[in-house]
């Protein structure tokens, strides 16, 4: 029949024949719905506009056709189909095609449907997986390139590494500033601002500022001389409540998506509560918190934690501190708590991952923290006022043993986490999409393979290694 091929498959849906659908059906969401009879001896297949007729009681159909109308009568735009492949959708991976038009994925019956439109273009996906384009939410740096660093053409850093990291499948990012003088605040941030991908790099969901309102007890690699906290006001408000604090170390809180915070430090629910309001993410890290102060810091707004398990109280059963959230009873109803994990084989034991996996799936975050060393060869490097050595995979504060961030990337993280915690190819790749996206509160538009998001999308094969980079359905990167 006109509308399949030598394989027996729909030339459009690429659904091969119904074996029990005679030769009138193709068995696929689509075509199954639309083959219908007009009268006693008419059907049509939608997606080519053929026509079938009965020439005789018992005779097979036989097809005609109609002239297919154009795209261009609905859009200008051209439209992708992405042909033999499993994308992610629901949680689940379903062999289907993907169709992209003006940098968004389309609902297909609806183009066959009300458009009766078809593909300008198709790209042989060679049996890939087709999944939401991965997102970082804590970067520091990479390929020689610090954040946190005050240099005349931060822009132009930034740059580099959104181009970078698009062959690890990274799709947006959030440029992370680690605790550093005011000065520096003052100067990077009005330099980054949140933008679009294309090809010339990743783009920019706004910035993460980890630090400087954090424990000096947990510290970790964040200079000690630079750690504030927040003078003017206190938890019943006034002068600022905290706020002034913030703006007067930071300088602005434009284009910023994401604080990290400790939560015990005098002051600190009343910046929660209005950061949240202000829509940025508050995430709890570097801290001393018991679960009390850390309930009660996500009951005003926060939704994360920075690098479970790192730079924080262990857990103790009396008191799990922070990490006590991932089962608390306290969270308010509807709500998620987030939990970056730095699944680089170094900093977070597979036992551990697989403790957090198993007691909150639907929070856990893959993140790099990589630092400028990433793509780099061992040697002594900076992030931010701090000199890091790098040994192996390995990223001290140099002259200790104290591990200063990752030089993972992205895609190493999301093929340790599926080894280490035994988890699904599906959940593996939604922890550095769906999740983080879910987490910064933008997932009708990044994350997922929905209808009308973004287009988003990476290429991997089963083992999860990158085969293809598209950004708004257009390729950035391959192999």
């Amino acid at each position: 029949m006109p509308h399949l091929d030598e394989d027996g498959m729909c030339r459009i849906c690429r659904w091969t024949l119904s074996p029990h659908g005679g030769e009138r059906d193709c068995h696929c969401p689509f075509c199954s719905l639309c083959t219908r009879f007009i009268g006693p001896e008419l059907s049509f297949h939608h997606t080519e506009r053929i026509y079938f007729r009965s020439e005789g009681e018992g005779d097979l159909l036989v097809p005609f056709r109609r002239k297919m109308p154009s795209n261009k009568s609905v859009s200008d735009a051209p439209i992708t189909q992405f042909v033999n492949c499993q994308i992610l959708r629901d949680h689940k991976l379903q062999r289907e095609d993907l169709w992209v038009r003006k940098g968004r994925i389309l609902d297909p019956a609806k183009l066959f449907f009300d458009e009766q439109g078809s593909a300008d273009r198709r790209v042989d996906c060679g049996g890939c997986i087709i999944a939401p384009g991965f997102l970082d939410v804590q970067i520091n740096g990479g390929y020689g390139v610090d954040f946190s660093q005050a240099t005349d053409d931060v822009s132009a850093g930034v740059a580099l590494v959104a181009k970078k990291i698009l062959e690890h499948g990274v799709t947006s990012f959030c440029p992370t500033l680690v605790t550093s003088p005011s000065a520096v605040y003052h100067k990077v941030i009005p330099q980054v601002k949140v933008q679009n991908g294309g090809i010339e790099g990743a783009g920019i969901l706004g910035l993460h500022l980890e630090g400087p309102f954090i424990s000096r007890e947990k510290k970790g690699a964040h200079p000690e001389k630079y750690l504030r906290s927040f003078q003017s006001g206190g938890e019943g408000g006034g002068a600022g409540g905290g706020v002034s604090d913030l703006l007067e170390t930071y300088g602005s809180l434009d284009n910023v998506a994401m604080v990290t915070l400790a939560p015990e430090l005098p002051g600190s629910q009343t910046v929660v509560r209005e950061l949240s309001q202000r829509g940025i993410t508050v995430s709890l890290g570097h801290s001393v918190a018991n679960l009390s102060q850390a309930e009660e810091a996500v009951n005003n707004g926060a939704s994360s934690i920075t690098h479970l398990f790192n730079a924080m109280n262990a857990f103790h059963h009396r008191d799990p501190g922070i990490v006590g959230l991932l089962t608390s009873d306290r969270i308010p109803a509807g709500r998620t708590v987030y939990y970056g994990m730095i699944a680089d084989g170094i900093h977070t034991n597979p036992a551990a991952l697989r403790i957090a996996h198993r007691a909150h799936p639907s929070g856990l975050v893959l993140v790099t923290d990589a630092i400028t060393a990433m793509g780099l060869p061992p040697g002594r490097h900076t992030l931010g006022q701090q000199v890091l050595e790098i040994q192996g995979l390995h990223a001290y504060v140099a002259g200790t043993t104290t591990l200063s961030g990752s030089i993972a990337t992205m895609d190493m993280c999301v093929r340790h986490f599926k080894q280490a915690s035994g988890c699904s190819i599906e959940y593996a790749l939604e922890a550095a999409s769906l999740h983080p996206a879910q987490l910064l509160g933008i997932s009708d538009r990044k994350g997922t393979l929905n209808y009308g998001t973004d287009a988003d999308l990476v290429l991997v094969d089963e083992d999860l290694n990158i085969k293809a980079t598209y950004i708004s359905g257009e390729e950035v990167w391959r192999e």
